[in-house]
C-alpha cells in the first residue's frame, strides 16, 4: 500500500462506518517518576474506552511508550551524575510497570529510543522534506565555542531581569517562575563550560503550519465543534486566531534522532516532532509482534483515531501533528477528548515541589503491602475517575479518596454484591434460585427495567468519553439494587416461611434478580474496576467471556440452580489513621523539597525589590480614571508570545486592550474575568493595534501575575476610587 492509498482528510466516521480503532495516551517523559494527575490525565481515561471497545469486541489497538528525547532526559542525567543512556533505561521499565500495575492495559508500551522509532521518524521527516512541506530558515542561536556546540535554552544560566536571580535558564527562572527566553538573560554563560556564548548562524528545518491554517480552521473549528469538548475547540481557536507561525522541526543536540539529510550534521529531530511518531512507531512494533498489518491503522478512513491527553498537549495533537498526518498522508484523529489538570490538597501538583502522589508511591503504600492489592489499585481509578478533570480542573484530596471508598464502593456497590451471595447461600441452599414469572410484582419489575435500561445509558455516555457519568451510572445501579432489596425485605420473610412456606419463592424472585444484576455489575464495572471485576467472576464461576458487553442488560447470565462460590468482600474500609498517614507524608516531603530550596539559595544574591516610586500629591493620584471592566474576548497577538488582545466590556463601551500577560493566562481562560482598567490612559500602538486602556496587575514573590478585580462580581464600569 503506498502512503496515500484509500486516503482522505474526512475523519467523521459514525460508529457504523468505523472498523478499526486505534488509541493513543500522550507518551511520558522518561525522565523520573510519573503522579497519578498524569494518570487521570491521559491514561486511565484512555483504558476505561479501550476497555469498553474490547468489550463490544471491536478492533482496537492500544498504543503509548515512553518519550526518550528532548533537553529533559540529558538535564535529568546531569542531575543524577549519569548518561542520558541511563536515565531511559532506568525509568522506562519502571513507569511501564507502574501502568500495568494500576490496570492501564496497553497493547504495547514502546520507546522512542528504539531502532525502529528512529527509522520511522526519519521516514516521515524525509518524506515530508522531499515534498517540499518543509522550509529552511537561518538565524542566530548562542554557542559554545569551548564546548564546540550549539546551545539548548535548558544550557543557558544568566540573570533574571525579573527578579536579579544570578541563576536563572534560559527558558524559566526558577526563583519566580517567570518564563524566558535566552535574549532576555543578563550576562548569559553556558553551563557545560561556564562561559559566555557568543552567536552564531545555523539553519533549520520548520514546519510552516501558516500554510495550513484554513484546513484548520475548517477541520476543527466547524467540523468538530460540536463533537469536540469545548475547552479543546476554544484553545485551538485562540491559537488558529492568533495566527500560526513556523515551527522548528530540527534542533542543535547531541541527544535524539539524527536529522536524515545531507548539511544537517550535529542537529537531530525536535522533540515534539518525534515523539508523536512514537505512536505509529509503537503501532509497526505491536505489528510485527503480533503477525499483523499496521497500515490501515493509520492510513484506512474506516479507523477512528483518539488521542487522549492533558490540556498542555492540545495544541501539539488538535494542531501540529495533524498538519504532519495529512502531510504524510495519514488519517487525522478524530477526537481529542484532553483533560484539564488535577490539584493535589489545595495546590497544584509539583514534583520539584515535592507536591504530588506518585504512581510508585502509591502502588508501595498501598498495593504491594496489602494482600489483595489489586482492590486499592480499582479504589485510586474509582476515585480519579470520580473527580475526572473533564471540563475543569479538580482537586485531589485524600479525605475525598476515603469518602469514595468508604460511603461508595464499601456501602453501596460492596454491600449489595455481599449481601446478595449471604442471603442466597443462607436462604438458597448457595445456589442461584428460580424465578416465579406469575409472582412478580411492580417492585421487581421495575428493578428489572432498570438493569436492562441501565447499560444503554452508560453505553451512550461512554461513546461521548464522559466516563465520570458513565462511571456514576453503574454505582447509581448498585444503589438502586439496595434499595430494591430493602423493599423486598427477603430476611424478614425467612422468619415466616415455618407458618407460610409459600413466601420461599418471593425470596427466590428477590434474590434471583439480585444475583443476575450482580452479574450486569461486574459487566458493567469492568471498564472502570477491572480487578474487581475479575474477583466478581471468581465468585459467580463464570469465565471472562461473560464480560461481553452484549450480554449487559439481561436476565439470564446465571443459570437457575447453579452453585455459587462464597462471598469475599470486594473492599475493605479505609481508615483515619492511613489517611492522616499520607497528608502528613505529603507534607514532609513538600517541607523537605522547600528546605533544599532554600538551601539551595543561600549563596544567591537576595531578590531585587522594586524601589518605591517618587512622592505624588492627591491630585496626581485624582487624575487617573479607574473602572471595573469584564473581559469579553481574548486572543494572542500573531508573532508576539507576550502579548493578549482583550475586548473589554466597560459598560458605556467595550474597548480594545493589549496586555502582556499571554506568559501567565490563557486566552480562553480569562473570559468572562472582571479586571481594573485605567481607562483614560493615552492611546498606544503596539504590533500595529491601537491599546485603549492599561489593566491593573499584581506580582506576587514568585513572579506571576494576578488580576486586581473586586471579591465579588459588580456592574462593568463602576468606578474605584
Amino acid at each position: 500500500m503506498s502512503t496515500t492509498e484509500n486516503n482522505t482528510d474526512t475523519t467523521t466516521n459514525s460508529p457504523s462506518a468505523v472498523k478499526r480503532y486505534l488509541i493513543t495516551s500522550a507518551l511520558p517523559y522518561a525522565n523520573g517518576l510519573k503522579h497519578i494527575g498524569h494518570l487521570a490525565g491521559a491514561y486511565l481515561p484512555a483504558d476505561i474506552y479501550v476497555r469498553y471497545l474490547r468489550a463490544r469486541q471491536r478492533d482496537v489497538v492500544f498504543v503509548c511508550g515512553s518519550d526518550e528525547h528532548g533537553t529533559a532526559i540529558p538535564i535529568q542525567a546531569a542531575k543524577e551524575g549519569t548518561t542520558a543512556r541511563s536515565i531511559i533505561d532506568k525509568y522506562h521499565p519502571i513507569i511501564q510497570q507502574n501502568f500495568a500495575d494500576l490496570g492501564i492495559s496497553f497493547d504495547i508500551y514502546h520507546r522512542t529510543s528504539a531502532p525502529l522509532h528512529h527509522e520511522t521518524s526519519q521516514e516521515f521527516f524525509t518524506h515530508l522534506n522531499n515534498n517540499g512541506d518543509l522550509e529552511i530558515i537561518d538565524s542566530e542561536q548562542y554557542f559554545d565555542e569551548e564546548a564546540n556546540t550549539f546551545l539548548a535554552d535548558r544550557y543557558i544560566k544568566g540573570t533574571c531581569p525579573n527578579c536579579g536571580y544570578e541563576n536563572a535558564f534560559g527558558d524559566q527562572c526558577e526563583r519566580c517562575g517567570t518564563s524566558l527566553s535566552p535574549d532576555m538573560l543578563i550576562n548569559p554563560v553556558s553551563t557545560l563550560s561556564g562561559k559566555a556564548p557568543i552567536k552564531k548562524a545555523t539553519k533549520h528545518w520548520y514546519l510552516p503550519l501558516n500554510r495550513h491554517e484554513q484546513w484548520l480552521r475548517e477541520w476543527i473549528l466547524e467540523e468538530h465543534k460540536n463533537d469536540w469538548r469545548t475547552s479543546v475547540v476554544g484553545q485551538c481557536k485562540s491559537w488558529i486566531d492568533g495566527g500560526l507561525q513556523p515551527r522548528a522541526v530540527t534542533r542543535d543536540l547531541d541527544w535524539g534522532i539524527q536529522v536524515p539529510v545531507a548539511g544537517a550534521e550535529g542537529k537531530v529531530l525536535y522533540v515534539w516532532f518525534d515523539a508523536p511518531i512514537g505512536y505509529i512507531s509503537a503501532t509497526k512494533q505491536w505489528a510485527l509482534d503480533n503477525d499483523k498489518d499496521w497500515k490501515p491503522y493509520w492510513y484506512n478512513t474506516d479507523t477512528k483515531l483518539v488521542h487522549f491527553v492533558g490540556k498542555d498537549n492540545i495544541v501539539f495533537h488538535c494542531i501540529i501533528f495533524p498538519v504532519m498526518l495529512k502531510l504524510h498522508g495519514n488519517i487525522v484523529p478524530a477526537n481529542v477528548p484532553a483533560n484539564e489538570f488535577m490539584n493535589l490538597e489545595g495546590d497544584k501538583m509539583s514534583t520539584s515541589r515535592g507536591w504530588s502522589i506518585e504512581m510508585d508511591d502509591y502502588i508501595n503504600d498501598w498495593i504491594k503491602k496489602e494482600n489483595g492489592g489489586s482492590q486499592l489499585a480499582d479504589t485510586l481509578r474509582y476515585y480519579l475517575t470520580a473527580i475526572a478533570p473533564e471540563s475543569k480542573d479538580s482537586e485531589f484530596t485524600w479525605k475525598g479518596f476515603q469518602d469514595a471508598n468508604n460511603s461508595e464502593l464499601v456501602n453501596i456497590f460492596g454491600n449489595f454484591v455481599n449481601r446478595a451471595f449471604v442471603l442466597m447461600h443462607k436462604l438458597c441452599n448457595g445456589k442461584v434460585p428460580p424465578v416465579h414469572t406469575a409472582l412478580l410484582d411492580e417492585t421487581d419489575e421495575q428493578m428489572i427495567e432498570a438493569i436492562k435500561q441501565a447499560p444503554r445509558k452508560i453505553e451512550q455516555l461512554l461513546e461521548e468519553y464522559k466516563f465520570r457519568d458513565a462511571q456514576f451510572e453503574v454505582i447509581e445501579l448498585a444503589r438502586k439494587g439496595n434499595q430494591y432489596m430493602q423493599k423486598k425485605e427477603p430476611w424478614i420473610l425467612a422468619k415466616k416461611l415455618a407458618e407460610q412456606p409459600e413466601l420461599q419463592q418471593q425470596i427466590d424472585n428477590c434474590l434471583h434478580i439480585c444475583l443476575q444484576l450482580t452479574a450486569n455489575l461486574a459487566i458493567l464495572i469492568n471498564p472502570f474496576l477491572p480487578f474487581t471485576a475479575k474477583k466478581m467472576l471468581g465468585m459467580l464461576k463464570v469465565v471472562d467471556k461473560m464480560l461481553v458487553w452484549e450480554n449487559a442488560g439481561k436476565l439470564k447470565l446465571l443459570s437457575v440452580g447453579y452453585s455459587l462460590r462464597a462471598p469475599e468482600l470486594l473492599f475493605r474500609k479505609i481508615e483515619d489513621e492511613e489517611v492522616k498517614a499520607q497528608i502528613e507524608k505529603l507534607q514532609a516531603a513538600s517541607s523537605a523539597k522547600a528546605t533544599a530550596a532554600v538551601t539551595a539559595l543561600e549563596t544567591v544574591p537576595a531578590a531585587v525589590t522594586a524601589p518605591v516610586k517618587q512622592e505624588i500629591v492627591y491630585d496626581d493620584f485624582a487624575k487617573l480614571d479607574m473602572r471595573i471592566g469584564t473581559i469579553v474576548e481574548a486572543v494572542k497577538v500573531p508573532k508576539a508570545d507576550k502579548l493578549l488582545q482583550l475586548q473589554v466590556d466597560l459598560g458605556f463601551e467595550t474597548r480594545t486592550i493589549v496586555s502582556g500577560i499571554a506568559m501567565h493566562f490563557a486566552p480562553e481562560d480569562i473570559v468572562g474575568k472582571q479586571v481594573t482598567v485605567v481607562v483614560n490612559l493615552a492611546p498606544r500602538k503596539m504590533r500595529g493595534i491601537e491599546s485603549n486602556g492599561m489593566i491593573l496587575m499584581a506580582e506576587d514573590a514568585q513572579g506571576k501575575l494576578h488580576f486586581v478585580n473586586p471579591e465579588t462580581a459588580i456592574n462593568a464600569g463602576a468606578g474605584v476610587s
